[in-house]
Order: C-alpha cells, then structure tokens, then sequence
C-alpha cells in the first residue's frame, strides 16, 4: 500500500511508525517544518527523517500534484491507495482529496457528527457529556462532513475530566481504531460508509468565547470552565483585566497536578 500522511502531534508519530511497521509505502509526510511546536519533545518531522521519509509542507505537495515540473524532490505521486490525515491542522483541498484510490480519510479526536471543528474535549466536559469518542471519516471539501467509517465512544466523568486527561484517553481509542483501519485496508476489505448526519461545529471564535470567565458564571460554572480548557501550556479558562489575558486555575486541579511532581 502506497500513502501520502499528513499529521501533528506525537500522537501522530506513533500512527506513522506503524504504517512503516506494516511495510506500507510512504512517500511523502506533510508536517510542521517549523519550531511552533517546540513544546513537543516528538515531532512528526523528527520522526519522519530517522526514517529517511520525504518532510514537506502542503504548499510544497499542492505545487507538485498541479504541475511535475515543481516537484523538485521527485516524489511518485503515482498510484496512491490512500491519504491519510492524523490530528492535521489544515483544511485539505480536492486536488489532494482525488489522488487516493481507497480515499482520503482523516482521524478526527471527537465523535461524529456531534461534536465538528476544535473544542470536542472541551465542549464535552463544559455540557457535562457522559461518553465521548473519536472518529474516522472520509474527507470531502468541507471540514469533518465526510462520509463516516466507525466512530468509537466510550464513558467518561465530566465532572473529573479536564481536557488534557480526556485527550490521553481519547488519544489511546483513536490509536487503535487507526490500526484497525489500516489493517482492514491491507487486508483488502472495503471499509464501511455512511452519511453524517445533522451535527455541530465548534470554530476558533466560538472556542475563545467558551473560555472566558463572565462575571455571571456561576462557581459551578466557572470550576467547570477550567477543568475543560486545562491543557497546558495553551492558555485555559482565563479571565481579562486591564486588555490582558490571564489562565484560571482550582485548588483541585492544583492538587492533581502537585501529586503527579511529588
């Protein structure tokens, strides 16, 4: 099998490592080239080169799927089976979307169709969800609308959850239902499709604005603000004084925090 990835995150890293376990052909990686993911101590990038992968960003990819003559590092765009996008940042255009001939699928961290966009973990806890889950969907031009291969939920306690614990947890499920897929793929079977249904779509704009604390949230309210948006080193549940932004943090979040330093 022969694929394009497109990733972030170490959690990434670990999908591509086993894409290369099962001898899958992969000719080009696309991720970040910079240093804005400093924090990460593994990066796609890194992971990529040791194995002596092609690094790209999508400008460079777009260039040379819409002419040869740009693509200066000879990459075989030819016979793709598939395209696969693991936590990619990026809106994915048709030009790419067309090239697989198994498809062009993206591992979304949150279960389809209720929860599209950025904030699943967070908008999840704020509403006090009983389950959450994670999902994997062919991609089309639209953002988390593709048809859906398998979503994959499980139980969790909003009231105990922040969103970097509901990340480590959804993380793990997203990563076997990768390797299901996958294997189902070289195995030659046809992966299941089925039409989304209406859902909702968190944006950016959207996502800061559930962050602020208001002057008439309640305690509960406001406790549950920061228990959905601590994920450090991003800025959390915060509150503005004087133009500036400043994180909020609990006692009880505290305590968690100090028994995993002592």
């Amino acid at each position: 099998m022969k694929a394009i990835f497109l990733g972030r995150k170490p959690y990434s890293c670990e999908a591509l490592k086993y894409l290369i376990s099962k001898g899958v052909d992969v000719v080009a990686v696309v991720a970040k080239l910079d240093d804005e993911d400093i924090y990460w101590k593994t990066k796609l990038s890194d992971v990529a080169k040791e194995y002596n992968l092609n690094v790209i960003n999508d400008d460079y990819l777009y260039n040379a799927i819409d002419n040869p003559d740009n693509n200066t590092l000879k990459i075989d765009l030819n016979n793709i089976d598939i395209v696969i996008s693991y936590l990619y940042w990026k809106k994915i255009k048709k030009t790419l979307i067309d090239i697989p001939t198994s498809g062009c699928i993206n591992f979304h961290p949150a279960p389809l169709p209720e929860l599209r966009g950025v904030g699943g973990y967070n908008v999840a806890i704020l509403e006090g969800k009983r389950y959450y889950g994670v999902s994997a969907h062919f991609v089309d031009e639209k953002l988390d609308s593709g048809d859906i291969i398998e979503v994959k939920r499980f139980d969790i306690d909003p009231y105990n959850e922040t969103a970097f614990s509901l990340e480590q947890k959804s993380q793990e499920a997203m990563f076997e239902l990768f390797r299901k897929i996958i294997d189902n793929l070289l195995e030659g079977k046809e992966l299941p499709r089925s039409k989304q249904s209406k859902g909702r779509y968190v944006n950016k704009n959207e996502f800061n604005e559930l962050r602020e604390i208001k002057p008439s949230d309640t305690q509960e309210i406001i406790n549950r603000k920061i228990r959905a948006f601590w994920y450090p080193p991003h800025h959390g549940a915060y509150l503005m004084i004087n133009d500036t932004e400043y994180t909020i943090i609990d006692t009880k979040v505290l305590k968690e925090i100090g028994k995993k330093y002592h």
